[in-house]
């Protein structure tokens, strides 16, 4: 396993969407397993295979309290989504930003594990809103995206400030 470099906005590979999984191999297993070390380690709850420069639809999710319950999923498909609610998501692509953002308070979605195999699952609260906010990774979208332009423009020039401070 390795710690992946995360991509931050406003890189615009994030802007990419991802291609589908066709077969979920050693290869897909080794990007799952550096996903969970990079989203551990940074520490999030959440991490998408675009932020760390593999463009493939990929998610990984632990919003348990003790890192105890990692979630895979592979070319996850929102199937349904009921009620709405307003919670403030960060994202390890955009360090030290908090912002609310309006998603569905509960999904039911269908992936692959990390052995190939279909599921369905249902998820509510924390855990559906960052199911919602990784598979927008997948399709190139940002929870900055959701915000005003003035409030993602801040935010742009905020994080282009931080990367010229670091370089």
């Amino acid at each position: 396993m390795a710690i992946r470099p995360i991509l931050h906005f406003p890189d615009p590979k994030l802007r990419t969407a991802s291609i589908p999984v066709v077969e979920v191999d050693d290869n897909i297993r080794t990007l799952i397993d550096d996903m969970l070390e990079t989203m551990y380690e940074a520490p999030g709850i959440g991490l998408a295979a675009p932020q760390v420069a593999a463009f493939q639809r990929v998610i990984v999710v632990d919003t348990s309290e003790d890192r105890s319950t990692p979630l895979v999923l592979v070319n996850p498909e929102l199937l349904e989504c009921r009620g709405m609610e307003e919670m403030d998501e960060g994202c390890l692509s955009v360090p030290g930003i908090f912002e609310p953002v309006e998603r569905a308070e509960w999904i039911r979605v269908r992936a692959l594990d990390r052995n190939g195999q279909p599921f369905e699952m249902e998820a509510s609260g924390l855990e559906a809103v960052c199911i919602q906010h990784e598979i927008d990774h997948l399709d190139g979208k940002l929870f900055v995206d959701y915000l005003s332009d003035m409030k993602r423009n801040r935010i742009r020039k905020k994080m282009e400030k931080q990367r010229r401070q670091t370089l």
